[in-house]
C-alpha cells in the first residue's frame, strides 16, 4: 500500500481526480461522509486528508509514503523529502505587492507584512535590502492599507483581492504549483511503487498540458 497525503479542499479534489485518472481510485473518497482516511486494497493505495500546511509533515515523518504539498510549503518549510514532480495544478504566483502610486524609500528600512517570512527574506537577501519582517497570520492586503507594512510577500491566484483594495503587484517572487513529494525512507522501500505513481501521474500531467 501507498499512504498518500492529500490537502483538504478544492486542491486536493482536483489532484484526486488527477491520481484516479492515473489508475489510482478510491470510490470511497467520493461518498458523503467525515472520514478522514480511505483505502482501496485492490488498487494498493490508502489516502488521508490533511490541513495544505501539514502535508509535508506528515511526509517529512513518514506518516505518509508521498503526498501532494504547494511549492510555498515547501519553499517556507524546508522539510525533509524528494520533491517528484510538478504537477501543475493549483498554479498562482508568490508576489510583493504594495499601495497603488506609493514610493519605495530605498534608504529606509522596507517593512514586509507576510505569512511567509523565510521566503520574504531569502528575496530580499538577494536584492542586498534591509528589511523588517511583520509576521501576520489573517488578511495580509490590511497591512499596508492600515500603515502596518510598507509592502506584502503573499500569495496571488487572480489579483482581484489586490485589485479591490487599491494594491497593485510589484514583482512576483516565484511562481507556485502543487508538487508530488516522498518520504526519503519510503522511497528507498517502496521505490518501484512509488516511481511508477510518479510516473503516470507526470505522464498524464503532460499529456492534459499539450492538450491546452
Amino acid at each position: 500500500m501507498i499512504d498518500i497525503a492529500l490537502p483538504k479542499g478544492r486542491l486536493g479534489e482536483r489532484v484526486y481526480q488527477l491520481l484516479e485518472e492515473a489508475g489510482y481510485p478510491c470510490p470511497s473518497i467520493r461518498e458523503e461522509n467525515r472520514k478522514l482516511v480511505f483505502e482501496n486494497e485492490e488498487a494498493g493505495v490508502r489516502y488521508f486528508w490533511v490541513k495544505p500546511s501539514d502535508v509535508a509533515i506528515y511526509v517529512e515523518r513518514a506518516a505518509a509514503d508521498v503526498g501532494i504539498a504547494g511549492k510555498d510549503i515547501l519553499l517556507e518549510y524546508q522539510p525533509e523529502v524528494y520533491e517528484l514532480a510538478d504537477l501543475g495544478v493549483g498554479q498562482c504566483r508568490m508576489c510583493v505587492a504594495g499601495k497603488k502610486g506609493a514610493r519605495e524609500v530605498r534608504d529606509q528600512t522596507l517593512r514586509v507584512a507576510t505569512k511567509f517570512p523565510k521566503i520574504a527574506k531569502s528575496y530580499y537577501s538577494a536584492l542586498s535590502r534591509d528589511i523588517d519582517i511583520i509576521k501576520l497570520h489573517g488578511s495580509i492586503e490590511l497591512a499596508p492599507l492600515l500603515g502596518l507594512s510598507d509592502v506584502i510577500v503573499d500569495i496571488v491566484e487572480t489579483g482581484k483581492t489586490l485589485l479591490e483594495n487599491d494594491l497593485e503587484i510589484r514583482d512576483t517572487v516565484v511562481p507556485i504549483s502543487a508538487r508530488l513529494i516522498a518520504n526519503k525512507v519510503s522511497y528507498k522501500f517502496k521505490h518501484k511503487e512509488i516511481t511508477r505513481l510518479c510516473r503516470r501521474v507526470d505522464s498524464l500531467c503532460s499529456k492534459k498540458e499539450a492538450a491546452l
